[in-house]
């Protein structure tokens, strides 16, 4: 039975031990991240910075509701503007493996100025027990590189603290209900953002367009399961497939994206099943993505696949 007060505990003793000086904290809003920045908070205090990075990748109004919800932590924090920088690293890049892995060395080299910045040598990460597995690093072969374990660079100037590599996503959780943090029962969002929900080139146009078909998809799928309609899944939005197909738009042809739904349920992360959504609900999420991004989506598909064999995310 695992025991959250006594994890809490045993981890701010940890740190408190192992920090002698500042540090700074990838947070990225997520229960993981925040978790950890409150562990992290109660061992050094105010030697603890936590940075958020907006990548570009980031979901819409995601910055703003961390910024608030960093605020509301009591914790010392800084927001970070670097999409330019991450959308430079990715020009080009089409294989998910080397997406991971300039999205990760990017990471490392924004956390590495601000630590320059704040006079701190240690980082702070919400690595969980999946990230590391995944990744490869258990001796099993490399499912995805996570770009907080398989993604970081050979080379890199700080040293790494992770409270939380021996959790599974049900004891974080466990431990925030504990820690009585809001973020809880938020569902998962990956590291690399929707870099890994846009299959091909990651640019901003699409970016865009990925952005807000995964609003969609969690705005109605909440609706539907606050409606009564559904079960609300562990993780649900959209992708953008590097597929175009001909269809209709204002009485003409046009030649226009594809956008799949995923959604599923799990508990740990590590095998999940479809989440059998509504057909009225899948059509109601159809209906709105084309006709509210209609001159550049024309067509959306339904993932039932579970994992294994696939993965949650598509890429």
């Amino acid at each position: 039975m695992f025991d959250a007060e006594k994890f809490v505990n045993d981890q701010v003793k940890a740190i408190k031990a192992k920090v002698d000086g500042k540090a700074i904290i990838a947070c990225s809003g997520g229960v993981d991240s925040v978790v950890s920045a409150v562990i992290a908070s109660k061992a050094i205090g105010d030697r603890l910075l936590a940075v958020y990075v907006d990548t570009g990748l980031m979901r819409k109004g995601e910055t703003e509701e961390v910024r608030n919800m960093l605020k509301d932590l009591n914790v010392n924090f800084k927001v970070l503007n670097a999409a330019d920088e991450f959308f430079g690293d990715l020009k080009g890049i089409t294989e998910p493996e080397a997406k991971r892995k300039a999205i990760g060395e990017r990471f490392i080299r924004c956390f590495e100025r601000e630590a320059k910045e704040f006079g701190a040598k240690y980082l702070v990460q919400g690595t969980i027990a999946p990230d590391v597995i995944e990744s490869g690093k258990d001796g099993k072969g490399v499912v995805k590189s996570h770009h907080n374990v398989g993604g970081l660079p050979a080379e890199m100037g700080l040293e790494l603290v992770e409270p939380l590599i021996e959790l599974y996503k049900d004891g974080v959780r466990q431990a925030a209900r504990y820690l009585g943090i809001k973020v809880s029962e938020r569902q998962p969002f990956p590291g690399p953002g929707l870099g890994v929900r846009c299959l091909g080139e990651v640019t901003p146009e699409n970016i865009s367009v990925v952005r807000e078909a995964c609003h969609i998809v969690e705005d109605e799928i909440r609706k539907a399961s606050s409606d009564g309609e559904m079960e609300l899944p562990w993780q649900y939005f959209a992708a953008l497939l590097p597929i175009r197909s001909v269809g209709v738009h204002n009485g003409g042809r046009m030649y226009g994206r594809t956008v799949v739904i995923r959604a599923v349920l799990s508990s740990d992360g590590m095998t999940a099943r479809c989440a059998g959504i509504p057909f009225v609900v899948l059509d109601r999420i159809s209906k709105r993505i084309t006709d509210e991004m209609g001159d550049r989506v024309n067509r959306v598909v339904y993932d039932v696949t579970d994992k294994p064999p696939a993965t949650i995310e598509w890429e």
